[in-house]
């Protein structure tokens, strides 16, 4: 199997999407893949007890891709062995009427993982500067001061919520959050199969919608606006990671072989000492349990 190097999948400079690899082939069959995911993940699941138990960091894991890119069963497979009290999973959807009431970021900010957890946001604040850019009349709903109409949304405005971003990033990161932002890049020709499997296989009719047909004839603009995206609001503390995603169990290899990497170089990241006191009692502590039972 080919060796997973964190720093190729980072970004660090400008990117261009269009160059990028979305086959990801490891050299390994989808058997011996689904082998190697589980002894990583046994090990994330450890690494998060002992998170919760240190209690000063918690880690956000935000994934982006298009429809029928994997982000789901990446989800469900990465995260099997976690105590289910340890992570918790935010899809977002259209906004409420309550969350069109405040600032865009806002139901993201609440949805963050509490200190000691794991947070996955199934699709992201990045909605913010992706699905609104390709549809700018869904801006009109915010009721933000100063645009009255769409031809009032220009490129300042998007320069403007980038650097909201990486504000909110910086602010979250500065006090413990350790963010992962992944996307999973798929080809065009793979999204097309995925969509005819779901149309194919009755079992998988449900997940079809009309309307992923009407945005699939807008993939030029959504990888364009992706690119920028990525390219403005990747950064050292909150850094994104193209991921190739055609063959999924290869991708959920790659996520989770990158968070137990970077996770480990969190020296700090250690179960916590009992104090002296309890230290230096529990034998007594364990002689007076054993008598109990005579």
């Amino acid at each position: 199997m080919k060796k997973i190097k964190t720093e190729h999948y980072k970004v660090t400079s400008p990117i261009t999407l269009s160059d990028m690899d979305t086959s990801g082939n490891l050299k390994a069959s989808d058997r011996k893949l689904k082998k190697e995911l589980e002894g990583i993940r046994e090990d994330l699941g450890k690494f998060q007890d002992i998170l919760y138990a240190h209690g000063k960091y918690s880690v956000l894991i935000c994934l982006q891709g298009t429809d029928t890119a994997g982000k789901d069963s990446l989800i469900r497979e990465v995260f099997k062995d976690f105590n289910a009290r340890g992570v918790v999973v935010h899809s977002f959807k259209v906004p409420t009427e309550l969350e069109l009431k405040h600032d865009y970021l806002w139901r993201h900010y609440i949805a963050l993982p509490a200190k000691g957890k794991f947070g996955v946001f199934n699709r992201t604040h990045y909605e913010n500067v992706l699905v609104t850019r390709v549809h700018p009349e869904y801006i009109m709903g915010e009721h933000i001061p100063g645009i009255h109409d769409v031809s009032d949304i220009d490129q300042q405005f998007w320069e403007k919520r980038f650097e909201q971003i990486n504000n909110f990033e910086r602010h979250i990161s500065e006090n413990g959050t350790i963010i992962f932002k992944f996307f999973l890049h798929l080809s065009k020709e793979e999204q097309r199969q995925r969509l005819l499997r779901r149309l194919e296989l009755q079992q998988k009719n449900w997940k079809f919608s009309p309307g992923d047909l009407k945005e699939r004839k807008l993939w030029d603009k959504y990888q364009e606006c992706y690119q920028e995206a990525i390219n403005k609001t990747s950064n050292p503390k909150a850094p994104w990671y193209v991921i190739p995603a055609d063959n999924k169990e290869g991708a959920r290899v790659i996520v989770a072989s990158i968070l137990l990497e970077e996770l480990k170089k969190y020296k700090d990241i250690v179960e916590p000492e009992l104090n002296d006191e309890i230290k230096a009692n529990l034998e007594a502590y364990k002689k007076q349990l054993e008598k109990e039972k005579s």
